[in-house]
């Protein structure tokens, strides 16, 4: 894989640690910020507009919502609902978009007369893009819901969240080991169990009510609700190493490709600690079966350590976020790699496909 630079679409005032997409409504939502130190860098979830303008794809910031003295770490997202991880506790957010009074709506609708929209404000070169600027014509509003405490160890935070696949329950996993189940928006305890000793690095919601969990006790699980089904063992049919432990970093599930009834399950391993030499140990990545959870192969990715995992919705590409910023793409069906560019001057914490 050749590696590219990619092109800059949005630089945020602080820093990012968490996207997701809208496509229905053409949204890029952006989180991060610099947490409760006093250090003058404001905590926030940026909604920017999508575009095409000359061609080329551009981002605008739509509204600011100002989140304190919590930076967001983790975000899911279900329809209009968003659920961000903001230190030891799980925020609910509800967001619209709709037309300020008076705009034109031939504008909305779009004509061949018109040509690209303009934004509105368009900053000029030089000029920070974290400013409050909006799209022409379009407001968005944002409406805190609910928010509960979801991780109880001695130095709390919330590693992740996901909602199930009809939106009515989230899971959120973090430092103290427990996953827990909530309701959707009422953020009711559902469920609660250890998972793992330790830390929970990633979790995974199939449609069947599944979840595969991953820790940094080197496990990898898959639950029936509170009920251990089976543990993963990716070098069953893959490398081994006697003296080189490794452990798991991220899963997802993804649709299989013109095979709707099917998913397949991918995972993430890394090794468990990074060693100073010339030729550091590779990462790998693991294709499962979604129903056995049998691993089906496995494909070294590189030295450069993984930080997270992104499927694309057709579950066609898989996308890797590196520790050094660079992010690939793979064949989700041959874990081929295609495509490798750097992106970020510091840790790719956030992948979307």
């Amino acid at each position: 894989m050749g590696r590219r630079r990619a092109p800059e679409l949005y630089r945020a005032p602080f820093p990012l640690y968490a996207l997701q997409v809208d496509a229905s409504a053409g949204l890029l939502i952006a989180a991060g910020g610099g947490g409760a130190a006093k250090t003058g860098i404001k905590n926030g979830v940026h909604f920017l507009q999508l575009e095409q303008i000359n061609g080329r794809l551009s981002a605008s910031l739509l509204h600011s919502h100002d989140t304190e003295t919590r930076a967001t770490m983790n975000l899911a997202l279900a329809g209009d609902i968003l659920a961000a991880g903001q230190d030891a506790q799980c925020q609910l957010l509800r967001f619209q978009t709709h037309w300020q009074k008076g705009s034109n709506k031939a504008e909305k609708a779009g004509s061949k007369d018109q040509g690209p929209r303009q934004r509105k404000g368009a900053a000029p070169a030089g000029q920070k893009s974290g400013a409050e600027t909006h799209c022409e014509g379009v407001e968005l509003s944002v409406e805190d819901l609910q928010v509960v405490q979801t991780d109880f160890s001695a130095d709390p935070l919330q590693k992740v969240v996901c909602f199930n696949h009809d939106n009515t329950q989230l899971a959120t996993g973090g430092t103290d080991g427990y996953i827990r189940v909530w309701q959707v928006p009422s953020l009711k305890k559902v469920l609660e169990f250890k998972a793992h000793e330790g830390e929970i690095e990633d979790l995974a919601l199939g449609p069947d009510g599944k979840l595969v969990t991953v820790g940094q006790d080197f496990k990898a699980s898959v639950w029936q609700k509170d009920q251990l089904v089976t543990q993963l063992h990716w070098q069953e049919n893959g490398p081994t190493f006697s003296n080189m432990p490794y452990r798991y970093q991220a899963c997802r599930f993804g649709r299989v490709p013109d095979q709707p009834a099917r998913l397949r399950l991918f995972t993430v391993q890394i090794p468990h600690k990074r060693q100073r030499q010339r030729q550091p140990p590779p990462c790998y990545l693991t294709a499962w079966d979604g129903s056995t959870f049998l691993p089906l192969r496995t494909k070294s990715c590189g030295h450069e350590v993984i930080s997270c995992l992104s499927v694309s919705e057709s579950g066609t590409f898989l996308g890797l976020g590196m520790v050094t910023g660079s992010v690939a793409i793979y064949i989700a069906f041959s874990l081929q790699g295609v495509f490798l560019c750097g992106c970020c001057c510091c840790c790719a914490l956030g992948l979307l496909l």
